[in-house]
């Protein structure tokens, strides 16, 4: 079977070893590819999978992708905890480990540069999610507490205010959410070396139910993030602790490679 070179990281040359059963995408364990001081984390996968044509194919396929994407993830993860890596995109593949050296030569002043700026440090995620709240859509549906038989609505008039009523309150939700998610975010700056917001994720897409209002990113040295973790669990219950805000969820993700922070490299170099 023929095989291709398939690249997760740059990073520098470290002493500890990686998990002796950790395997990577396709199944095959990962190996170190040395150049020029740097180093490739690398394995090989088949070419009937991963040829410009076959993968293009495969890029279509769900299940597949998620597979890879976890595997992928699932080595740069095992990195993480050992050094500090420069994660490759998703199916970054060469024909040898000669065109790995190339790539690794035309970059190597860019990764230099960014390994320097991420060295030590680690990416934290942190969103917030307003819930959703069902909206009754017939006067039939609308709910009522039967020891009080005069909050069902009288009239289609009467129906109508109610619906504005609720439309005003989701406005007042959504706009505590906003400055919640803001004064969350100043703070959470402030503690970091280097913050990134990312577009808003779609629920559809992630299964997370609710309006993603922040969706960010924070770089952090390693030896601080107990404090970072700290400051978002202390900064939440400050303001999630106050009468009347309902329904804002925050979630905290990491420590993961920074992979928000590699802006420094040219297309060519990542």
């Amino acid at each position: 079977m023929t095989g291709l070179r398939y690249v997760y990281a740059i990073c520098r040359p470290f002493e500890a070893a990686l998990q002796s059963q950790l395997t990577g995408v396709a199944g095959a364990p990962p190996g170190l590819l040395r150049h020029h001081g740097l180093v490739a984390v690398v394995s090989t996968v088949p070419e009937r999978d991963f040829a410009e044509e076959p993968l293009r194919a495969h890029l279509e396929d769900l299940d597949w992708l998620t597979d890879t994407a976890r595997a992928h993830q699932g080595v740069i993860d095992a990195l993480t905890t050992v050094t500090t890596p420069l994660p490759l995109r998703l199916a970054t593949v060469f024909r040898d480990d000669s065109g790995v050296r190339v790539m690794m030569e035309t970059g190597e002043a860019g990764f230099r540069r960014t390994l320097d700026r991420l060295d030590g440090r680690v990416e934290w995620g942190v969103k917030v999610h307003l819930d959703p709240v069902r909206e009754p859509e017939t006067v039939e549906d609308e709910p009522t507490d039967a020891a009080s038989p005069e909050s069902r609505p009288t009239s289609g008039r009467d129906y109508l205010r109610r619906r504005r009523q609720r439309v005003r309150s989701d406005e007042d939700r959504w706009r505590q959410a906003e400055e919640f998610a803001s004064r969350l975010h100043t703070a959470l700056s402030g503690h970091a070396e280097e913050a990134r917001l990312h577009a808003p994720q779609n629920s559809t897409l992630s299964g997370v139910p609710g309006q993603n209002v922040l969706n960010a990113a924070y770089l952090v040295p390693r030896a601080e993030s107990e404090e970072f973790v700290e400051l978002v669990d202390r900064t939440k219950d400050d303001v999630l602790g106050v009468p009347g805000v309902s329904g804002i969820r925050v979630e905290l993700t990491g420590p993961w490679a920074a992979y928000s922070f590699t802006g420094e490299l040219s297309g060519e170099e990542r």
